[in-house]
């Protein structure tokens, strides 16, 4: 069983500097992003990951690959489509105007409640579970630290249910900044795990402050 698990969001993607619904559409990271990606994977180099598993999304995998470069050899690198981001459905792709020209009731349901089934957003619960799903089964196969790399909604619902807590009923936790990350180790009590630190990133990138989606 591994030691310590970092959660790593990816770096910042242009839908991310446009204020845009990301979700499942598989952008790439851009030139901030590569250099966010690479000043966080120069502090988190000095955990020695045995094991780094990303999502299937290229932002996460890119993301990762950085960490991976300098560690060498020394790590194993593998994807996982169950840390894919939450997908959003008709929302995805989207600035908050176009939201609100196109689709104003479902976006007001989706902003006060944090769910839209009928656009098509996938359900908090069922992104929670599929990543803390995840994290569980690659935490029993490795010894030392073990590194995920996901996406800003898919690890908040996933940290939020590895916590215990049923992501439907409990929002009480801040997403992660791009390219930053939270460390959870193994805890004896319930539920098993303890968060000891979270929303840590390297020193800033010149232009990684971004609009607000709120």
């Amino acid at each position: 069983m591994a030691k310590k698990i970092v959660l790593w969001r990816h770096g910042q993607t242009d839908y991310n500097l446009q204020g845009r619904v990301q979700g499942q559409v598989d952008i790439p990271l851009n030139q901030v992003g590569i250099a966010q990606a690479a000043a966080a994977a120069e502090e988190l180099v000095k955990l020695k990951p045995e094991r780094i598993v990303c999502s299937d999304l290229r932002r996460a995998q890119d993301t990762g690959q950085a960490l991976a470069d300098i560690c060498g050899g020394s790590v194993d690198f593998l994807v996982d489509e169950r840390l894919r981001e939450r997908a959003f459905g008709d929302f995805e792709g989207l600035s908050v105007k176009e939201l609100q020209d196109r689709f104003a009731a479902r976006y007001e349901e989706w902003r006060g409640t944090g769910e839209c089934p009928l656009a098509g957003v996938e359900s908090r619960g069922e992104v929670g579970s599929r990543v803390a799903e995840c994290v569980s089964d690659h935490f029993a196969e490795v010894e030392g630290a073990l590194v995920v790399v996901s996406h800003g909604s898919a690890l908040t619902q996933g940290l939020v249910k590895i916590l215990g807590l049923d992501p439907l009923a409990w929002q009480g936790l801040r997403g992660l900044d791009n390219c930053h990350w939270s460390t959870v180790i193994p805890y004896s009590r319930k539920p098993g795990w303890r968060l000891v630190s979270h929303n840590i990133g390297a020193p800033e990138v010149p232009g990684s402050a971004l609009p607000s989606l709120a």
